[in-house]
Formats: C-alpha cells, structure tokens, sequence
C-alpha cells in the first residue's frame, strides 16, 4: 500500500483582524448591566456604575450589547477594511 503524493501548498499568513469599534455613552448608561450579561466573549465589564470596554479584541460584533441595551447607550461599529 502505497501513500499518495502530498501536495506542497503554502498558505499565506492570516491578517490579524482588527477589532470593532464600540461606543459607549455615559450619559445613557444607567448601569444596569445587561450588555455585560448578554456578551458572549466578556469585552465589556461595569466600572463605577457604567458599562465599559475590557477587551475590544475579543469583540465577535455579534451586536448583542448593541441590540440588549435598553437605553440604546450602546452602538457597535464593524471594523473597516484595509
């Protein structure tokens, strides 16, 4: 039994991506928390009350802190391309 030929292919390093940008509005933020509940990769956390940004690199921009915030104190933008 005899392996079949492997195929010499190199692929090209991935582009880092570049996080989002995340807006927060204080003047909005009641601290209720809910954007930081409904995060599914922890970015935002609460400091002194309000909602901030921990770790903009992990943002997935699923937009449910965006889409959650009940005081619409929250806006998401995607990343821009090069």
């Amino acid at each position: 039994m005899t392996t079949p030929p492997v195929e010499n292919k190199t692929e090209k390093p991935k582009k880092k991506r570049k996080p989002p940008r995340i807006e927060i509005k204080n003047a909005f933020c009641k601290g209720c928390s809910i954007c930081v509940a409904f995060c599914p990769t922890q970015v935002l956390a609460m400091k002194e009350g309000k909602a901030v940004v921990v770790h903009l690199e992990k943002c997935t921009t699923c937009y449910f802190c965006e889409l959650r915030c009940p005081d619409f104190a929250i806006a998401v933008f995607p990343a821009e391309e090069d």
